[in-house]
């Protein structure tokens, strides 16, 4: 059953919904955020390689959500205002093996996200910009062959526009793998905890925990079919509820060229508490050289 609410009170329904979307990427965890934190990985996004020369990739995320409900805390989908979100990741990553340890993978990341959330409930509300960078590093072994475990730590800079940045500082941190069972099929996931720090109203959200899994089946050289799940809990913090997600998804992987890649999927929220309803298209483009 669908019920009217603000869904948290003070802020109205478009800035909640502008607000929520940064969570795209764990750019913010509220209790009522928006998509899973990292759900936006592939299905080869650890298949990552050791003993190499150093080499570089670009990639650009983006999600256009059109959902206009949430879910509260008793498990009923509630209105929050007619948004449309446009959210962009824009990473660059530098790949190297050191040479005293050729076992081992390293990469560093610097990641530009790009934020726009539109109401189409007529009042013309609109607000957009260059959310708070991320930048890390990220490490890796291979334990057995077809088979990646690793390492990622991010921190995320609150230096964003002022409408899309809550002006908190974070770290993103997980452990990740992949393991390659045949030539067509593959699994690849993460599990995760975001901290974020205090902000400028005095509120310090609780630790988010996180997981990511995409199971690919690759059909020929060019299409791969692909399932996601994506999961996360907020524990309850300054007076905040505890908040989780469960979500779902379905894409297919196109090898279009040796050194380039474009992903789509389709993703949505199975079940949920004080969390955003994810009804999203993502797409995602690959480029290494």
């Amino acid at each position: 059953m669908k019920k009217t609410s603000n869904f948290g009170g003070k802020p109205g329904k478009f800035h909640y919904a502008a607000a929520s979307v940064l969570a795209m990427f764990g750019l913010t965890t509220q209790p009522a955020q928006a998509q899973v934190t990292l759900d936006v990985i592939g299905p080869h996004e650890y298949e990552l390689p050791v003993g190499f020369k150093p080499f570089n990739v670009f990639v650009q995320y983006a999600a256009f959500n059109d959902s206009d409900t949430a879910y509260d805390d008793g498990g009923h989908k509630v209105d929050v205002g007619n948004t449309q979100t446009l959210v962009g990741l824009s990473k660059y990553v530098r790949f190297w093996t050191p040479e005293s340890h050729p076992g081992i993978g390293v990469a560093y990341e610097i990641i530009v996200p790009e934020i726009s959330v539109r109401s189409t409930d007529g009042s013309g509300g609109y607000v957009g910009g260059i959310g708070d960078p991320l930048t890390g590093p990220a490490v890796w072994f291979k334990p057995a062959d077809g088979v990646t475990l690793g390492l990622q730590s991010f921190f995320q800079i609150p230096i964003g526009a002022t409408d899309v940045s809550d002006r908190k500082w974070k770290n993103l941190s997980s452990l990740f793998w992949d393991w390659r069972a045949t030539d067509s099929l593959g699994i690849t996931g993460n599990l995760g905890v975001v901290w974020q720090g205090e902000n400028a109203a005095g509120f310090t959200p609780g630790l988010t925990y996180h997981m990511n899994h995409r199971l690919g089946f690759r059909l020929g050289k060019l299409v791969e079919p692909f399932l996601g799940a994506d999961a996360e809990t907020t524990e309850a913090h300054d007076g905040a509820p505890k908040a989780w997600a469960v979500d779902g998804g379905i894409g297919v992987m196109l090898h279009t060229f040796a050194n380039q890649s474009i992903t789509l999927r389709y993703s949505s929220t199975f079940d949920a508490r004080n969390h955003a309803d994810n009804d999203s298209v993502n797409v995602k483009y690959a480029y290494v050289w």
